[in-house]
């Protein structure tokens, strides 16, 4: 059997080098290259302290729940490649409403679903969905940057889902059919004999979890989301106590066994690279209001208008940038300030949110480079062609 190229000595002798003229040219003493450094490693503890514990944890748990739990034939009839079209993209679509995630959170049950056996269409329906649909990053851009960019961003990113996904299964429909032919691709699990209601409230608490405490302020938009907001570790409360109960009523101890271990299996696939993606987007872009190698200043002169190019800029800058859920729209009202033009400011609403470059990593990983490229391209093109008409009509 031939060696895998990645274990060859030879690549790891190009690794070494690479180290080494790394550092031997980079100039760590310049004062931009230092500060853009220490930006990278005060973005992953940032990230490691807001985004770990409560967010990727939960989905992580949720993500080897459906891998274990989820009846494989079910997941193939309603989401996977022969499925009705219009009830499996319309769910996935619109999944971002009951999902307040981070384009980093929904990689876990994106890759846990894809798994499973959904289709590669309604598979990134949901991955682009799930950070692009929220609520109330819907509502604020409404209020802080107008009412038009704030529905053009509620519509664009529905249909955005609807249609990346159907693209890219219309793209790859004979890879994918080929994928699901082969039943080694997928780990089967014998009939537990659990009713499904039982199932259902298991993975139903845990969202839940996941969505409650990471519940975030409208600072006076909405009341009733404050009320909520005020009221949300009672609520996170409620449904542990199902979740534990559940467990201790329902599961045998080797299917939790089990759960553990595909969860502590997606946690080993997926955190090294988003960690890694973290400090390169920290080095390159730095954290909301702070400098590093590419300042703020520098998209905001680039996107000063309506025009093809700026509005390329502003849907490249946004994929590679890292938004934590609800930072993108101070963020971009500073870019406004700055210059930034309407249609611009579209543009990267619906491309940042839900690509960063740490989930690249992990999208790359998962589906391969070739996939990734053309969904990295879909949302780029479709969201600088979206900018440019927003930018015309208004």
């Amino acid at each position: 059997m031939a060696e895998k190229w990645y274990k060859h000595p030879n690549f790891k002798l190009l690794i070494l080098a690479g180290i080494f003229l790394f550092a031997f040219l980079v100039p760590f003493s310049h004062q931009k290259v230092s500060s853009a450094i220490q930006e990278a490693f005060l973005m992953l503890a940032e990230y490691a302290k807001e985004h770990v514990l409560l967010c990727l944890v939960p989905a992580f748990f949720i993500a080897g729940a459906i891998m274990v739990f989820l009846n494989q034939q079910s997941v193939i009839k309603y989401l996977g490649p022969k499925a009705n079209k219009f009830v499996a993209y319309s769910v996935a679509s619109v999944s971002g409403t009951i999902l307040a995630v981070c384009s980093c959170t929904v990689l876990p049950l994106f890759k846990g679903i894809y798994k499973k056996g959904a289709g590669i269409g309604p598979a990134v329906s949901f991955l682009y969905s799930g950070p692009a649909i929220n609520i109330l990053a819907i509502v604020l851009t409404a209020k802080v940057l107008g009412a038009e960019i704030g529905i053009a961003r509620a519509a664009g990113a529905v249909v955005f889902a609807f249609v990346i996904g159907l693209l890219m299964h219309l793209i790859f429909r004979k890879e994918d059919e080929k994928r699901l032919a082969d039943e080694k691709m997928f780990q089967s699990y014998e009939d537990d004999g659990r009713p499904l209601w039982k199932n259902v409230i298991y993975l139903v608490s845990m969202a839940g979890i996941l969505v409650f405490i990471n519940w975030a302020p409208s600072k006076g938009q909405l009341p009733v989301w404050d009320f909520i907001f005020n009221a949300k570790y009672f609520i996170t409360v409620a449904f542990a106590i199902i979740l534990i109960s559940s467990l201790i009523l329902w599961f045998k101890k080797e299917e939790l066994k089990d759960w553990v271990v595909a969860t502590r299996d997606f946690a080993i696939q997926i955190l090294p690279l988003l960690f890694g993606g973290v400090v390169v987007a920290g080095f390159l872009l730095g954290r909301p209001g702070h400098a590093a190698l590419i300042p703020e200043e520098w998209i905001a002169r680039l996107v000063g208008d309506n025009s093809l190019v700026s509005n390329l800029i502003a849907s490249v800058s946004g994929a590679f940038m890292y938004f934590a859920t609800l930072t993108e729209v101070p963020i971009i009202q500073g870019l406004l300030g700055a210059g930034m033009a309407k249609g611009p400011v579209l543009a990267l609403l619906l491309a940042g949110p839900s690509l960063s470059l740490p989930s690249m990593l992990v999208i790359g990983g998962e589906l391969g480079l070739k996939k990734t490229l053309v969904y990295i391209g879909l949302v780029v093109v479709m969201s600088t062609l979206a900018g440019m008409g927003f930018g015309f009509l208004f």
